[in-house]
This record gives structure tokens, sequence and C-alpha cells, in this order.
């Protein structure tokens, strides 16, 4: 399991400010902390920039991204519920206790960000790059999680029963100690899952 990393240090603070529905488009922050913001049906579709940032209590729901970027930042106790995130980057970003509900996904690097503990159940992910993420003791069953790059991932104690990982990289994944129970997989995922049991996979 990788180390657990401090949020970063802030150098303003944002607190119960209301930015509902507003266009976050080229907007830029570097070490602010936001707390309590109302985020809801805000959209950046021309893209934002978050650097080193904290967000506690902030609500995201129902809001629109693409192509912004939440680089090193943390988030805690923040709400999801129908977010969407279309090419943005989350490197090294953290999150806990936050919560995942109907949130999307599609493209993007969210290499390195710690998601240990997430219940990722009504997820959808696609496309996505997640190389090295923490994803300990996630919660995936019934997520859609399709050819996403999970290659180095952190997966102990994850859970994929009917999960749709089609396309994903499943090298991280330990079969024999994974629940995996109804997943969805191609056949090549297949042969890696067996070899990976022990097995001595051959063409016939």
């Amino acid at each position: 399991m990788p180390e657990r990393r401090p949020p970063p240090a802030t150098d303003e603070s944002l607190t119960d400010e209301d930015w509902y529905g507003e266009d976050l488009g080229g907007r830029s922050y570097e070490r602010v902390a936001l707390r309590d913001i109302d985020m809801t049906e805000t959209t950046s579709t021309s893209g934002a920039t978050f650097i080193d940032c904290t967000f506690r209590g902030v609500r995201f729901n129902v809001s629109v991204h693409a192509g912004a970027a939440f680089s090193n930042c943390s988030f805690s106790n923040c709400s999801f519920f129908d977010a969407s995130f279309t090419d943005c980057k989350f490197l090294g970003s953290t999150f806990e206790r936050c919560t995942f509900d109907r949130f999307t996904v599609r493209g993007g690097d969210w290499s390195f960000v710690a998601l240990a503990g997430a219940d990722l159940r009504t997820a959808s992910l696609e496309g996505v790059r997640m190389r090295e993420a923490d994803l300990t003791g996630a919660r995936c069953d019934g997520a859609t999680i399709r050819h996403v790059d999970l290659s180095g991932a952190w997966l102990g104690r994850a859970t994929f029963a009917r999960c749709d990982l089609r396309g994903s990289d499943v090298t991280a994944i330990d079969p024999l100690s994974t629940p995996l129970d109804g997943a969805i997989i191609t056949w090549d995922q297949a042969a890696v899952l067996a070899a990976a049991m022990g097995l001595d996979v051959r063409p016939e």
C-alpha cells in the first residue's frame, strides 16, 4: 500500500462561496483552500486549472468539466453526484470520504490518484489513464471501468464483482484474492487472469 500523502500547503482560503451554475472556464487557482463551496451545475468546458489546492466539503453535483486540471489536489468530504469529467487531469490528487454516485469520467489522466476505500459502484470510467492509482479497498462492484490503464495500480481488498472491465489493463488484479464474480471481461483479459492464477495458457 502506498504511503498516505498529506494535503498540499495552501496560501489562500475561500469559504462558503456560492458558485452555483457558474462557468469556471479559464479560471486558475494555485495553493488555495476551498471550503464548503457550492459548485453544483458549474461548467468548465474551456478548461480550468487547480494546482496544489484543497477541497473540503465542496459540492460538485451535476457539474460538467472538460479539459480541466486538478493536479496534486486534496478532496475530502466532497460530493460528486452525477458529475462529469472529460479529458481532465487529476495527477497525484487524493480523495477521502467523498461520494461518487453516478460519477462519470471519459478520458484524461488520473495517474497516481488516491481513491482508497472509494465507493465507485455506480461510477463509469472509460478511456482513463490511472497508472499506479491507489484503489486499495475500493468498491467497484457493478461499475463500468472500460479501456482504463490500471497498470501498476494498488488494488488490494478492492472488489470488482459484476464490473465491466472490458479493454482495461487487468495485470494488477490478483484473481485469487480479488472478488470478480460476474465481472465482464474479454478473452484476452481472461488469458491474463488465468496466467496470474498460475495456469499455463496455450493455443490449441
